[in-house]
């Protein structure tokens, strides 16, 4: 996990940082929709299992099949503000040594 925040850190936010002053959390939403939308089917990768091919490429080998299904991301729509938060609360509770 910490590679990919890292990816995301050099290859999107530090770019777009330099472009964009965010303002709204659906800017800075817009812009990683659009950079996870290139970096799984279209940025190669240069790691020992994946030797080059994309993501997309390596699941649909593995899963034998054409094509995957939609992310479901539109990059060319800013994601809903009206989202409803959970009124439930979430409580750790200690942990006992």
């Amino acid at each position: 996990m910490e590679r990919v925040n890292r990816t995301l850190l050099d290859e999107c936010f530090r770019v777009k940082g330099r472009e964009n002053w965010y303002l709204e959390i659906a800017e800075i939403q817009r812009d990683l929709e659009a950079f996870m939308t290139h970096y799984n089917p279209e940025r190669s990768h240069q790691g020992y299992r994946l030797g080059g091919r994309t993501p997309a490429q390596a699941l649909r080998e593995a899963l034998g099949i054409d094509t995957l299904p939609s992310l479901g991301f539109d990059v060319s729509a800013s994601p809903s503000t009206d989202t409803k938060q959970n009124s439930e609360e979430v409580t750790a509770e200690p942990i006992s040594a």
